[in-house]
């Protein structure tokens, strides 16, 4: 009898020390989700892009609401040019909203489409104390295309989509929902919400990212339902939408292998999608990276001059102010469009 209570008491031990192993591992799997991706993200003033930068290029503004009640704000682009589509733009992850995809806006604004461009929950003028997770960018764009087809506010064109990064992914798997849209363009995309946690994680921790991810996994499955496993391949499977694939391979923020080797594995010899790969242009390819470096070399000069310490916190704001005034006469923006 004493054995048998010994060995009861044991597994009692041994079971509660489990759970609150597993507890700890998903409280320390949300925790670091949430330090990671639900986040708000505001645009850098210094390199905000305005309206009156492009030639012919009008917006209207206009807001909708998304999932929870949180209300986002989008604007149409539009030129003289009479359109034969509309773009829906879904941009990328941290660096606030749509504006600085303006000059994509602008380009095909200028080539036959009219832009509904917006800003996800918790980035820029969209509510939303953060962005939560990934699989809101998928939901935002859902409520963004029922938006343009429903609200009677756009006219009734084929709709195309465009993401870059995390828009990239959400282009591509909201076709689940929206197999209506007739072409997507996803530069720089994703597969699924996981595959991007653990493409971070594995730079942070090594593969012990693989002792939490089960965990970010139901996480999400709780947060979002079924967005959250929804990926990219189910998009096109559910889809008989053009797909258009652009990635480098050099992407260190985005690897290849966790969206453009997926698909092209998948769907090289099918004749709706087109495969552009890129050698050396990293995650962000729409700039003139010889530029870039130029512009940052001549920063870095300028910031030698300044008769003052920038890194004291007394002195924030004052080099906020000459920092926005700096780039804004020296930034040539010409050379930072689309190519």
């Amino acid at each position: 009898m004493k054995t048998k209570s010994k060995r009861k008491i044991l597994i009692i031990v041994l079971s509660i020390v489990m759970v609150l192993l597993i507890a700890g591992d998903w409280a320390l799997s949300v925790i670091i989700y949430n330090e990671n991706f639900n986040q708000r993200f505001e645009s850098d003033e210094a390199f905000i892009r305005r309206v009156e930068d492009f030639d012919g290029l009008q917006r209207t503004k206009y807001e909708f609401a998304s999932n929870k009640g949180q209300k986002l704000t989008g604007y149409l682009y539009t030129t003289e040019e009479k359109p034969h589509g509309i773009v829906v733009m879904a941009h990328g992850f941290g660096g606030g909203g749509h504006n600085s995809y303006m000059d994509c806006a602008n380009y095909f604004a200028h080539h036959g489409y009219c832009v509904f461009a917006y800003d996800a929950t918790g980035n820029d003028e969209s509510e939303g104390e953060g962005v939560g997770g990934l699989p809101q960018g998928v939901i935002d764009l859902d409520y963004a295309i029922t938006f343009v087809e429903e609200s009677g506010n756009f006219p009734d064109l084929p709709i195309v989509l465009f993401g870059h990064s995390w828009g990239g992914y959400s282009v591509c798997s909201v076709l689940t929902y929206h197999p209506e849209v007739k072409a997507v363009i996803a530069c720089s995309g994703f597969n699924s919400s996981s595959d991007m946690f653990e493409a971070e994680g594995k730079k942070q921790a090594g593969n012990g990212i693989y002792l939490i991810l089960p965990f970010v996994k139901l996480h999400e499955r709780m947060k979002y339902g079924g967005y959250a496993s929804n990926t990219a391949m189910d998009g096109f499977s559910e889809s008989d939408a053009a797909i258009m694939i652009l990635h480098s391979l050099d992407d260190e923020v985005v690897p290849a292998k966790y969206g453009y080797d997926i698909y092209y594995e998948k769907y090289k010899d099918d004749s709706r999608f087109r495969f552009i790969h890129f050698q050396d242009k990293g995650h962000n390819y729409f700039n003139d990276e010889t530029y870039r470096d130029e512009f940052n070399a001549e920063f870095d000069k300028w910031l030698e001059t300044l008769d003052y310490d920038y890194n004291v916190s007394e002195n924030k704001e004052r080099f906020s102010k000459d920092r926005a005034d700096y780039i804004h006469k020296n930034l040539d923006r010409e050379k930072g469009s689309i190519h």
